[in-house]
């Protein structure tokens, strides 16, 4: 069976590529639905000046907007109706998540199956319309604290951004389940990902401009460079990391024929969260941001001081960041993976790891192994998100060359593709079911 796969793996080309016709629409429905989200980037709130917005957005933006810039595909700086982008979503499904640990109903729920899932679904998404309402209400009256950005300021205007930017939020959410289930790849992801790549070329236009200004020299230059290729290989070489547990099947008889038992691997990957911890760590982060609005611009009072406490380089913003990709490292896995579940499909199937009694003894030892990587896992999550940040404040580089920046894009790059080829592989064997019926009919 699985020098079968690897047959079909190497018979991935063009030629099985041009003959899926169900992968080429999936693909041509996520671009499309990527282009629309772009096309809602340059859409601006009315009443809005572009002058003055661009103007407050410079002094801004160095700070925890940058992030919240970057992950709105560059929307913040225009002020556009994808603003908020998909962040009131993600923090909803957190918020829902830990719920479902300490709530009966919830906890009751999840063990329901799909009908379940749909159930959470639907409450992760009020949550994301109190979210988004909450978040557009305070970037209304931020910009109208602003000066004098808002050409009319008053409650219809804060109305009109409210819904708009609500809206916005709800059809993105609706953009991403639609890719998930008609494209390739996670919708969510994807968003955050388009809107990344969509800001890199203007970022890398900006930090050669700084150089030809001689604000940077050109050994930073090239140390920024040579740090993204490095960064990118690391992060793709511990994304294919796995710890794999040996799993033994005992001898079985059949009639009168007795079977050797057969032997096997439970992969585990390094780093089982995945890019989830950055992106939860990251849109937590926002709400500081949403707080002070564009009113902290002068750095003045309260909302100065926080703007200024979360500002790149800052200790409080690095010991909050690191804290929240741990926690959110260990709980994401915890969902993901239940060691508990696994040991008793073992036990069920007749597998045992050697050396470990199976059932609560073998949940005991996948809980350790896995605590042990995932500790490993937080710890390169952590390098790959803030160690740029050092540099970023040190240097005034542009703040699209983070580290989580460039987890994000290689993480669902790598993500997409392994669909690619999931769905090239399942048109293969399609392919050979059909000719072996063929087959059959002609004998």
């Amino acid at each position: 069976m699985a020098s079968a796969a690897e047959q079909l793996a190497s018979n991935l080309n063009f030629k099985a590529f041009a003959k899926a016709d169900e992968l080429k629409k999936r693909i041509w429905f996520t671009l499309g639905a990527l282009v629309v989200y772009r096309l809602g980037t340059y859409i601006p709130l009315p009443g809005i000046d572009p002058i003055a917005l661009s103007q407050a957005f410079e002094q801004a933006q160095q700070g925890i907007i940058g992030l919240f810039n970057v992950f709105a595909g560059g929307a913040v700086s225009r002020m556009a109706i994808f603003a908020l982008g998909i962040m009131p979503y993600i923090s909803a499904s957190i918020i829902i998540q830990l719920l479902t640990t300490v709530v009966p109903k919830l906890e009751a729920l999840k063990k329901e199956g799909e009908q379940g899932r749909k159930h959470i679904n639907q409450y992760t998404r009020y949550g994301t319309v109190i979210l988004a309402t909450v978040q557009a209400y305070g970037i209304a009256m931020g910009l109208e604290s602003a000066g004098t950005i808002v050409t009319d300021p008053g409650w219809f205007f804060r109305f009109t951004t409210v819904v708009t930017l609500v809206g916005g939020t709800m059809f993105l959410m609706w953009l991403g389940e639609q890719i998930t289930s008609r494209g390739v790849g996670n919708g969510i992801s994807l968003i955050i990902f388009a809107g990344i790549i969509a800001e890199l070329p203007s970022a890398l236009a900006g930090m050669l401009e700084l150089g030809r200004q001689g604000a940077l020299s050109t050994p930073i230059i090239l140390l920024v460079l040579v740090m993204a290729v490095v960064v990118i290989a690391f992060i793709v070489f511990v994304e294919r990391a796995q710890r794999r547990l040996l799993i033994q099947y005992p001898r079985r008889q059949v009639g009168n024929r007795m079977f050797q038992g057969d032997s096997s691997h439970l992969p585990l990957k390094l780093n089982t969260s995945g890019v989830i911890p950055p992106i939860f760590a990251s849109s937590l982060l926002v709400i500081p941001a949403t707080l002070t609005g564009f009113g902290a611009v002068e750095g003045t009072g309260i909302m100065g001081t926080i703007q200024t406490l979360f500002g790149h380089g800052r200790p409080l913003y690095m010991i909050t960041y690191a804290s929240l990709i741990v926690f959110f490292a260990f709980f994401y896995t915890a969902i993901v993976f239940n060691p508990a579940d696994t040991a008793d499909n073992l036990k069920k199937h007749g597998g045992y790891i050697p050396g470990i009694r199976p059932g609560e003894r073998t949940a005991q030892y996948i809980d350790y192994v896995l605590t042990r990587i995932t500790v490993l896992g937080a710890l390169y999550l952590i390098i790959i998100c803030l160690l740029p940040e050092f540099l970023i404040s040190a240097t005034a580089v542009p703040f699209y060359f983070g580290g989580t920046s460039l987890l994000i894009v290689v993480s669902v790059t790598m993500d997409t593709v392994a669909q690619v080829q999931g769905h090239l592989l399942a048109h293969q064997y399609e392919g050979l079911v059909k000719k072996a019926k063929l087959k059959g009919n002609r004998r």
